[in-house]
């Protein structure tokens, strides 16, 4: 193998930044990347957009002042969130209904 050729030192930083590498592709760069989609989509709501806060509650995107938001939970009731915990609305799969139960 060619790493039995190349001195001790050497071999410790080849490994080094072979661990870095992995690190970095497997770990950094995938939530790095998801950060980035996040933002992107929060950016692009627009008023009348149904979402879901991070507590399960479904509300209505109004508007947005920097990290906060105003959501309108039923007409009339408004509150203002972080704009972190907004996120969309899980669509239903089909066939998800009630669960049939056998006896």
């Amino acid at each position: 193998m060619i790493l039995l050729d190349i001195a001790n030192g050497w071999k410790t930083a080849i490994m080094i930044v072979a661990m870095i590498a992995v690190f970095y592709f497997f770990l950094i760069k995938p939530q790095s990347d998801r950060a980035k989609k996040e933002a992107a989509y929060r950016a692009s709501l627009k008023p009348g957009d149904r979402l879901m806060t991070a507590g399960g509650i479904h509300v209505t995107f109004v508007s947005a002042d920097g990290a906060m938001a105003t959501v309108e939970m039923a007409p009339g009731v408004r509150m203002k969130v972080q704009t972190a915990t907004l996120q969309p609305v899980p669509e239903k799969k089909a066939g998800s209904g009630k669960m049939k139960v056998e006896n």
